[in-house]
């Protein structure tokens, strides 16, 4: 069962990514095929610039298209997140060298400024390990879209065997404290990670 939801996994993410891999060799400019103009208006109702968001999606293309290179395996089983040149990896791998391979890849693109690796060295919990994960997530993400406190789009959301990755840009300490504890608060949750930056971190520049 684990290796079946593998596979979905890795189909659908290699069919997503050569869909837009081919779209750049058609254009020749990577940022203006990754749905420049979705970006600009999401980037909008952010808290990083339109020029920020292009890079970022820009970069994410672009370590996914390289592990999709090296090793379909280690495609399906790391999950990129970028926030102004902030690079996320998570997700679970069986050995510690495909979670070196994973950061090694990442510091090769060009605007990463940050590497944050929390690869877990484990297999993901089966089918229902993963349908778990989804919930949670899910479950997190409609408690931040029913808070008119929280600008949820904001935040980026990655849950693996329990653990709640958290990444993106927080208007204020009171927003990010309100989505940690309602992170904390869903059952099944055993671990909450955060790499939010506030919006006034002198760190971003």
């Amino acid at each position: 069962m684990q290796r079946t939801v593998n596979v979905r996994h890795t189909t659908l993410r290699t069919t997503f990514v050569l869909g837009l891999l081919a779209l750049v060799s058609a254009s020749g400019c990577a940022p203006a095929v990754i749905g420049a103009g979705a970006t600009v208006g999401v980037a909008a109702a952010q808290e990083r610039s339109v020029g920020n968001a292009l890079d970022d999606a820009t970069i994410q293309l672009q370590i996914n298209q390289m592990m999709l290179e090296a090793d379909r395996r280690l495609f399906a089983d790391v999950s990129v997140e970028v926030v102004e040149g902030r690079v996320l990896l998570t997700g679970a791998v069986p050995n510690p060298e495909h979670r070196v391979e994973a950061v090694r890849i990442a510091w090769q693109v060009n605007g990463v400024s940050e590497v944050l690796n929390e690869i877990q060295i484990a297999e993901r919990g089966g089918i229902g390990g993963f349908l778990s994960d989804v919930r949670i997530s899910g479950q997190l993400r409609f408690r931040m879209l029913s808070d008119r406190q929280i600008n949820d789009i904001n935040y980026s959301i990655e849950s693996v065997n329990g653990v709640i990755y958290l990444m993106g840009i927080a208007r204020d300490q009171t927003e990010l404290d309100t989505v940690i504890n309602y992170a904390r608060s869903i059952s099944g949750v055993t671990q909450v990670v955060n790499h939010v930056r506030l919006r006034d971190d002198p760190r971003r520049g």
